[in-house]
């Protein structure tokens, strides 16, 4: 039977682009799909000890190793707002449009070199015995004056990658996969999860 590696995530969204980034053989399962398992509590001062708790929580509670992610996006202009609370920016519970609303609303009649920015994204690889494994992942860039673009999620179509003039949500998947805050952290674990799951090892 193959080794399961538990993705410690109830957003669809982010479970299928850690699928898309990871190799294909490595088994996976959602936390979601353990009857009983809720959200840990994202009560931490900073993305690593988030992705930890939520890593190390959904590892005991299924008996496997487990991954976690944390992702917060960082604007200069808002002294590195609103960074962990970036998914409850809104209000605790804010859909992704009223955070990108209060978002744009905030840096109003900024320009363009004001609006500075960066993604950061936390991977916590996580044992049932406590092992503990984190990886950061950096994008930069800048706000836009509006959202452009129908791919991504999120703030993704405010989000105007640093050197280019798209924004995330105008990159395919694969483009975005290749590059994203949430890919760098995934490959800076990849070395210990193919040594963890050999069975993932890609084909040579």
């Amino acid at each position: 039977m193959k080794k399961v590696l538990v993705i410690a995530t109830f957003n669809p969204h982010k479970l299928l682009e850690i699928r898309a980034i990871l190799p294909a053989q490595l088994a996976l399962k959602a936390l979601s799909d353990f009857p009983g398992s809720v959200p840990a509590e994202e009560d931490g001062a900073t993305l690593e000890e988030n992705a930890a708790k939520k890593a190390l929580a959904a590892a005991r509670f299924t008996g496997l190793w487990a991954l976690a992610d944390d992702t917060g996006l960082e604007v200069d202009a808002l002294g590195g707002g609103p960074g962990i609370r970036s998914a409850r920016y809104a209000g605790e519970s804010s859909s992704s449009a009223d955070n990108t609303a209060k978002l744009l609303l905030a840096l109003e009649g900024l320009p363009s070199e004001k609006r500075l920015a960066r993604f950061a994204c936390v991977m916590a690889l996580a044992s049932p015995s406590g092992d503990l494994l984190t990886c950061r992942g950096v994008l930069e860039g800048r706000i836009t004056g509006g959202g452009r673009g129908a791919e991504g999620f999120g703030y993704d179509p405010v989000f105007e990658v640093a050197g280019g003039c798209r924004t995330l949500a105008e990159f395919s998947e694969r483009e975005k996969n290749s590059v994203s805050h949430r890919a760098q952290a995934l490959k800076g674990l990849l070395p210990e999860l193919l040594r963890l799951f050999p069975a993932a090892r890609p084909a040579s």
